[in-house]
């Protein structure tokens, strides 16, 4: 263990031999920090942290601070973060609530400078959040998702995985899987096929994604009756059922098709 003497660590604190530590870093007492971490300066580490192997946390980050909601009561609630993920500087992640008592953040993730990761919040594996993005509360993000820039999305809201949203977007509406999104408000921008490609989908996989999409987005279809066509007229693949699932469980509804201003 690298430690430098003036960081602050509580003497409770669970951190692996191999974790090296920075100056004027704090570690809170409830806190457990995985084998080869890197902990840079100035980096606020609170009750409830649990902070994967392999991890590097730039100067600034705050993880595991409690919620910003007026209804929390103090409840021992966790932040979670999986192996190999890179939080850059600033970054703020906090701690969850009763509703699902922790805030997870997957492993191989990388959120860039100034991210907000709220409570109860899920983000999962290989997602990239550019800087900037804001997540309200109860937010999931799917494996493989990108956000760019100065993106915010508003609470409870459900984005797929394998997802591509553009910069600046503002997101109240859940996305579907295997597209991606753009214009303002947040439209159907076609399916993140280079995306797909680069993570091993056959032309053949991607093109069945896409005739489902043309039925949700392209035929003038609502989307009760683009999903009962789909049901009937699509070949079965985990694909069209993981989607047709997203749907039926939106609660906010999924974002609209393209139309011209």
């Amino acid at each position: 263990m690298s430690i430098q003497p003036l960081a602050y660590i509580n003497p409770a604190a669970k951190i692996a031999p191999s974790v090296i530590i920075d100056p004027f870093a704090v570690i809170h007492g409830n806190v457990e920090i995985g084998a080869g971490t890197w902990i840079g300066s100035n980096v606020t580490i609170m009750d409830g942290a649990r902070i994967g192997k392999n991890c590097r946390i730039f100067p600034g980050a705050v993880i595991s601070a409690i919620p910003q909601d007026l209804k929390f009561e103090g409840e021992d609630t966790l932040a979670i973060i999986g192996d190999n993920t890179t939080i850059r500087e600033f970054v703020t992640v906090n701690r969850g609530t009763k509703d699902r008592w922790k805030t997870v953040v997957g492993s191989n993730v990388l959120l860039m400078a100034y991210v907000h990761i709220a409570h109860d919040c899920i983000v999962g594996d290989n997602a990239i959040l550019a800087n900037g993005v804001t997540l309200g509360g109860h937010v999931i993000i799917g494996d493989y998702a990108i956000i760019g820039g100065l993106s915010a999305l508003h609470q409870f809201v459900n984005i797929g995985q394998h997802t591509m949203i553009s910069g600046g977007s503002l997101i109240d509406k859940d996305v579907p899987p295997y597209v991606k999104g753009a214009r303002h408000p947040l439209q159907y921008a076609g399916v993140n096929s280079i995306g797909l490609r680069r993570r091993g989908y056959s032309a053949e996989k991607i093109n069945q994604i896409q005739d489902i999409y043309r039925y949700l987005y392209v035929r003038g279809l609502n989307v009760t009756k683009a999903v009962e066509v789909i049901e009937t007229d699509v070949l079965v693949t985990p694909e069209r059922d993981e989607i047709l699932e997203f749907i039926k469980n939106s609660k906010r509804g999924i974002m609209k098709g393209y139309f011209s201003e």
